[in-house]
């Protein structure tokens, strides 16, 4: 061949094919620059028309194809049209904008946000198949404007893990070590995947999140927006501020949920081929190869592929296949619902249950889905028809793989049964007594301590495994059963082949056939051994309280006998001159509360009068033996002649020495009916109240210790003169005592009641015990005197 290049070379030799190849490349290369001129020019155009309608950029893209059809123009005619209407305000501005963008200006403070996303998206869709371009491209023109200083790109796994698929701004060892984040991890990027919505944090040390970068920046703020498309989050975009960040006003949350968008873009060609993370490329099973995989399966299992609208946006799930083990809780065949949209097919999915809004949340995320005893509910002729599963939902490339195994409900109930009788120890058999076959249940095998591989036991030999005294109650039972034809049931002692003896109860019913002959006997047998010594404590434990209770019952018959018998209820009138004395005494309303309270009114050989009342610490014989021991001793020591402080005096020695070391109160007078004087002292007591002109008050208060406290101590005593129709009120505490009240606030009430002055002593004492509002169910003590 002859033909020569116009540079002398032969076009079929080795340098002139060289020669032809870089001349087609030169070609090529030109061509491709052109046509990049040409898609910066349309993603421009996109740009525009984001920021004049306010939409994400594939909506843009959408409305820039369809008004260029409608135009009967090209996409790139007419984009250059959007871009000349737009340049007739900024012209200037935007060009240099647009050629900052184009060029990657190391200034981009100028950009506007719209321009910026539009550079940004140029980068992104000019390096699709490359994450790790995408990531320095957002970072550069349009998140580094808004002060981040590193950005990440997360891509979701079909099991929720995360994959760190392109990085800038964090060093390579940090990118290296947040390669790969596996399920159920918690992270700032993973709160975005799970809630599905954009997530704003203002400072990292706030919220305890480990993320990639916390060390650089540990005060710096988060944003992780859901990168997604039709329904389906393909990863998150992460992006880092060094400082706490502010709320962003809404045009910089539209412009960095458009930066995600583009993202998703992206995550979906970076799916299929090899990231620069990964080893080897991710391949994911398509349609066909998942039909296959789920007709090997033993379970009910449909194929779902995103049904989307119009606009992109997923709107259903199509059945794409159902498997050979379908069965439709409706009774169905598979041709109605194969093929069908998951609401049609199934409009109850999106009520109660929540299955379709599970299955959009595995679609967008990732992450699989299980549940126990889920209820599914088709409609059949408008009649709801309820069936209740075991629902498994996981994603794999673009399709959904739903499975569910609708519950048997015999099995269910024979597992109801098998477990009733492994708690309640029941064993069941049933004996044909015309083959002589007899059968027992697993848990009747365990009952008697038998392996299931041995002969169970017939009931004619029952007794042989019985303990001996229990002989006549098993032949009872089975003259009942087998010659009275009558149900029966018998308690018997079973002895094991281990040695071990255990209660058993036995209930059984004959089975008579149509001729009404014996054919078989079925029952059950129950390990009662738990409730039998059950049954022995509790007899035990009711001995003894019967006994600790006839125990108690006597301590408080002695008690108050002993009480009656130093203060009768009756008390006989005292003499004494111009002067009126009254007492009375209310025992506790529970016997076994008869306490110590005590009191005493006598006229010593001297002429004077004593009166003292009392109370023991303590209820029951104890505080009544004490109460006589005090009572007495006082009434010994009065004789003496000494005042009523040093008769307390000495009676504290008796009750600190002689009685154990009881304690009591107590106060005590000494009346002079000559001089109408009252002299008197109290240990720890309540004092007296004076009835005077319809005025009642308490004495003064003396010092004075409670009785048995320390071995010796010394009384104060103080001389009262009364004049004629004064009364004079000594009582013990549970007169007034109330659990919700003060003493204090208790005394106020009963000066109140004892103003009122009855005609009588005696009426004014029943009035006083008639309107007492204590309520601690103690004993009460009033001993009264009105002067004449």
């Amino acid at each position: 061949m002859s033909p020569h290049d116009p540079d002398g070379v032969a076009a079929a030799s080795p340098v002139g094919r060289l020669a032809a190849t870089v001349d087609r490349l030169r070609r090529e290369v030109m061509a491709a620059q052109v046509e990049a001129d040409g898609r910066a020019l349309v993603e421009l155009a996109k740009g525009i028309l984001v920021e004049r309608l306010g939409c994400g950029p594939s909506e843009a893209a959408q409305q820039l194809s369809e008004l260029a059809g409608q135009a009967g123009l090209s996409p790139l005619e007419f984009a250059v049209d959007v871009i000349n209407q737009a340049a007739k305000d900024r012209v200037s501005e935007v060009t240099e904008a647009f050629l900052a963008a184009v060029t990657r200006a190391d200034d981009p403070s100028e950009q506007s946000a719209a321009v910026r996303l539009r550079a940004a998206e140029s980068g992104a869709l000019a390096a699709a198949h490359d994450t790790q371009a995408v990531a320095d491209s957002l970072l550069q023109h349009a998140l580094g404007p808004l002060g981040a200083v590193a950005v990440a790109i997360w891509a979701a796994g079909p099991d929720g893990s995360l994959t760190l698929a392109g990085s800038a701004g964090f060093s390579p060892g940090e990118a290296e070590r947040w390669r790969y984040v596996p399920p159920e991890v918690a992270t700032v990027a993973r709160g975005a995947l799970t809630e599905g919505t954009t997530q704003w944090f203002e400072s990292l040390s706030l919220i305890g999140l480990p993320t990639i970068g916390r060390q650089m920046h540990p005060d710096g703020g988060r944003a992780a927006v859901p990168a997604g498309h039709a329904g389906r989050v393909n990863g998150i975009l992460e992006i880092a501020w060094p400082a706490p960040l502010a709320q962003q006003p809404p045009a910089v949350v539209r412009q960095v949920e458009a930066l995600a968008e583009l993202c998703a873009h992206t995550l979906q060609a970076y799916a299929h081929v090899k990231g620069p993370a990964q080893e080897t490329p991710v391949l994911l099973p398509d349609v066909s190869e998942l039909m296959d995989l789920t007709d090997g399966l033993h379970d009910p299992a449909l194929v779902l592929v995103p049904h989307v609208d119009t606009a992109g946006k997923l709107v259903d799930f199509r059945i794409q296949h159902v498997n050979n083990r379908f069965l439709d809780p409706a009774g169905r065949p598979r041709a109605v619902v194969n093929g069908a949209l998951l609401l049609e097919a199934y409009p109850m999915t999106a009520g109660g249950g929540d299955l379709f809004q599970r299955i959009e949340r595995v679609h967008a995320t990732g992450e699989p889905f299980r549940a126990r005893r889920m209820s599914l509910t088709a409609l059949v002729g408008e009649v709801p028809l309820a069936a209740v599963a075991d629902v498994s939902i996981s994603r794999h490339g673009s399709c959904v793989l739903l499975i569910w195994r609708i519950e048997d409900e015999a099995a269910r109930l024979a597992s109801l049964l098998q477990n009733a009788q492994r708690l309640g120890r029941i064993g069941g058999f049933e004996e044909d007594l015309l083959t002589g076959e007899t059968t027992w249940n697993g848990q009747l095998f365990t009952l008697y301590g038998r392996p299931e591989s041995s002969p169970p036991v017939p009931l004619e030999d029952l007794a042989a495994h019985t303990h001996p005294d229990d002989a006549v109650v098993v032949g009872r039972l089975l003259r009942t059963l087998l010659h009275r034809r009558r149900p029966a049931s018998a308690a018997f002692r079973l002895q094991r082949p281990d040695g071990v003896t255990r209660h058993m109860r036995i209930v059984a019913e004959p089975v008579l056939d149509t001729d009404d002959r014996l054919v078989a006997v079925r029952g059950a047998y129950q390990d009662i051994s738990a409730q039998h010594w059950t049954e022995v404590a509790l007899a035990a434990t009711r001995d003894q309280l019967a006994q600790s209770e006839q125990h108690a019952s006597e301590r408080s018959r002695l008690a108050l006998q002993l009480q009656h018998a130093i203060m009768p209820p009756a008390w006989a009138p005292l003499e004494a001159p111009g002067l009126q004395v009254a007492v009375r005494y209310r025992p506790a309303e529970e016997e076994h509360l008869v306490g110590g309270d005590w009191y005493d009114a006598v006229v010593l050989p001297s002429g004077l009068v004593m009166l003292c009342v009392g109370d023991v610490a303590g209820h029951g014989i104890e505080a009544a033996t004490s109460m006589v021991v005090l009572r007495n001793a006082l009434r010994g020591l009065a004789v003496t002649g000494a005042g009523p402080g040093q008769l307390l005096s000495w009676l504290n020695i008796v009750a600190h020495h002689l009685t154990g070391s009881i304690t009591a109160t107590a106060v005590c007078g000494l009346y002079d009916p000559a001089r109408h004087t009252l002299r008197w002292a109290r240990a720890g007591h309540l004092p007296p109240v004076l009835v005077r002109d319809a005025q009642a008050a308490p004495l003064p208060l003396l010092r004075g210790m409670l009785l048995g406290a320390v071995p010796e101590t010394v009384y104060e005593e103080e001389e009262v003169q009364l004049a004629a129709e004064d009364t004079l009120l000594m009582y013990t505490d549970g007169l007034i005592e109330r659990r919700d009240r003060s003493v204090e606030e208790s005394l106020t009430q009963l000066l109140v009641q004892a103003r009122t002055v009855p005609p009588t002593l005696d009426q004014q004492l029943d009035r006083l015990l008639t309107y007492s509002r204590s309520d601690t169910d103690d004993d009460t003590c009033i001993v009264g005197i009105r002067v004449h």
